[in-house]
């Protein structure tokens, strides 16, 4: 049976708008179809408009018909998460607190998409503020479950086929742990490839944004699309960026070796996860190293926690408190606790956080990659939280470039994900090694 247009990856979507096989605005139509007929059940779009997109998608084909320059994504859709700032287009944060909210400016990344040639689709759900308390959005695969947070909506609209692309964004595990939940790539890039300007600010020395897809290329191509240096956020680094689709493509020059530790937060894993990494060691072999807890690694929770916390409260919590009846309870408590902080306590956390970053620029001197588990197990019932993030906490603390691979399945048949872990500005590699370990394990999604 041929592919519905909106099956498609971004990238053969894209190689058939560029051959005129295909046109954007059957691409977007298709998407759109698709969202119409879904998403009263899935709950993934905060706002879409239908007519704007499909403007946008004529244009884009009338520049292929006429031979303007086409970008690396000339055509394809992609969702954005609702604290990005698109130009006279509602972005709410998740929180009745910025009800009506419509930006005068785009953030930088959506700047950088356009500039490759997406489409953007919408606004996807996300979470209160990008934080804990969950949204309306439910897990694709079995709608009495979370799929994670806080990046709900577009973990969702790209597994269930509504978009082939989407943006996320990460303070502790909001792109890895839903993206293994919904059974999707997932890639949050090395803190500082991708600019934060014009994504809604909670933790300045934590957000980062990340990328969702459904194959490895896309998720490297996409990450591509919006990484760039932006002289406005101090952040953003001022020098080239590994070319991560090139990376990807390209073979191994030897067999990447992987580390394999297990700090004692691993205690929570479920079973079944437990057994699907251990199944994964076992066909690595020789190729991963099993090595001691790191000195100091068990702090790194805890202090990632204190400058989540302290900054969240700086951030937010002057306009939490000025509408306190727009914010839940489980918000409230944490920017009470972030108020708490002593300035001591937040300033040793910057310096165990600076520490642990140095430790790793070493570490990966002998390693391609970190494997480790994306999350505690499948997706948890709706009504207990969007799961636990500790399995992605110490990467963002550190920065470092994080990819979720969708390749087992838990006890119920949902999606578990292995993450893989590698040295910051090193992302070209980590996809390289990725590719790699793909076909290792006899999967094909590459």
């Amino acid at each position: 049976m041929t592919a519905q247009p909106n099956e498609l990856s971004a990238l053969e979507a894209a190689d058939r708008i560029r051959s005129g096989t295909l046109t954007s605005e059957s691409l977007v139509a298709s998407c759109i179809e698709r969202i119409c007929e879904t998403d009263e059940g899935l709950g993934a779009w905060q706002w879409l408009d239908q007519e704007a997109a499909l403007d946008h998608a004529r244009e884009l084909d009338r520049m292929r018909k006429f031979g303007k320059p086409l970008g690396a994504l000339h055509g394809v859709p992609v969702g954005l998460k609702d604290i990005i700032d698109t130009k006279g287009i509602p972005t709410e944060r998740g929180s009745p607190i910025f009800f009506g909210r419509k930006p005068r400016r785009n953030a930088f990344i959506v700047d950088r998409l356009l500039d490759a040639g997406t489409v953007p689709l919408g606004k996807t759900v996300t979470t209160e503020l990008a934080f804990m308390n969950p949204a309306g959005t439910v897990n694709p695969h079995d709608a009495t479950r979370t799929p994670g947070g806080s990046s709900s909506g577009s973990a969702a609209s790209v597994a269930h086929l509504q978009a082939p692309l989407a943006i996320g964004s990460q303070t502790n595990g909001s792109v890895i742990r839903p993206a293994s939940f919904c059974g999707v790539f997932g890639f949050k890039p090395t803190r500082g490839a991708v600019s934060t300007s014009g994504v809604l600010e909670t933790c300045p020395h934590l957000d980062q944004i990340g990328v969702f897809s459904r194959t490895l290329e896309d998720a490297a191509a996409l990450a591509d699309a919006i990484s760039g240096h932006d002289s406005r956020d101090i952040k953003s680094h001022p020098r080239p960026k590994p070319g991560i689709l090139e990376g990807c493509r390209q073979d191994v020059p030897v067999k990447p070796a992987f580390a394999w530790f297990e700090p004692s937060y691993f205690g929570r894993l479920s079973d079944d996860v437990r057994e699907g990494m251990e199944e994964v060691l076992d066909l690595l072999g020789k190729q991963v190293e099993r090595i001691p807890v790191p000195d100091g690694f068990e702090l790194l929770v805890d202090a990632h926690g204190r400058i989540q916390e302290f900054e969240l409260n700086r951030c937010l919590g002057g306009k939490v408190r000025e509408n306190r009846e727009l914010a839940s309870g489980a918000l409230i408590e944490v920017i009470e606790r972030g108020a708490k902080v002593s300035d001591a306590d937040y300033l040793q956390a910057l310096a165990v956080k600076a520490r642990a970053e140095r430790f790793f620029d070493t570490f990966f001197w002998d390693f391609d990659a970190v494997v480790a588990p994306s999350a505690q197990g499948e997706a948890p019932p709706i009504g207990s939280g969007t799961g636990d993030p500790v399995f992605c906490t110490v990467w963002t603390l550190c920065g470092l470039p994080a990819l979720n691979l969708p390749v087992l399945s838990g006890g119920a048949g949902l999606p578990v994900g292995v993450q893989l872990i590698a040295q910051a500005e090193q992302d070209d590699r980590l996809f390289r090694t990725a590719r790699w370990l793909l076909y290792a394990i006899g999967d094909e999604q590459s």
